[in-house]
């Protein structure tokens, strides 16, 4: 009987989920740059607040205000943020940094365009993606954490050159 596709240690298990959640960024990030897509984020943003309660409704009135006076601005920005936090994955580099920012980037994608997963009410079914990217950030800081450098990413090589670089890449004193 055939074992298929074992991981055989725990540190090739991590770097997997690294990379693969890299490239999901990665193309993430690409698909901001398509054609027509800064326009796509006025409506986005105005229409996620449709439906959600009173009292959040100036949560999204401000964002309209803020992505519609230059959406080609926040299109880019957070396609260029999601394109470095994918090579940042697929590389392992500045993995601290990189975690802390992506966690942070999928709060503000959940609580802007995502609206925070809601509206709430009968048939909702899903409270969106970017928490869940959110908590996998978390997950990744933690496994950085409790296992230590990964030997498979380009911090490792580059904290056996650069003395400090271990404070970018490293949750671990």
């Amino acid at each position: 009987m055939g074992k298929g596709f074992v991981f055989t240690q725990r540190h090739e298990l991590k770097v997997f989920m690294r990379v693969i959640f890299g490239f999901v960024w990665l193309i993430d990030g690409y698909l901001k740059f398509q054609p027509g897509m800064p326009n796509a984020l006025v409506s986005l943003v105005t229409q996620v607040g449709q439906g959600q309660p009173s009292w959040m409704m100036p949560w999204f009135t401000y964002w309209a205000g803020v992505v519609s006076g230059d959406p080609a601005f926040w299109v880019y920005l957070v396609g260029t943020g999601e394109v470095l936090l994918g090579i940042g994955l697929i590389l392992g580099a500045m993995r601290k940094v990189t975690y802390i920012s992506g966690a942070l980037l999928s709060l503000i994608i959940w609580a802007v365009p995502e609206g925070f997963g809601g509206p709430y009410g009968p048939g909702s079914t899903d409270i969106g993606t970017g928490i869940i990217y959110c908590f996998m950030f978390i997950s990744l800081m933690i496994i950085n954490a409790s296992y230590g450098t990964s030997k498979y990413s380009i911090d490792s090589f580059l904290e056996k050159k650069i003395k400090w670089w271990k404070k970018i890449s490293e949750f671990q004193s």
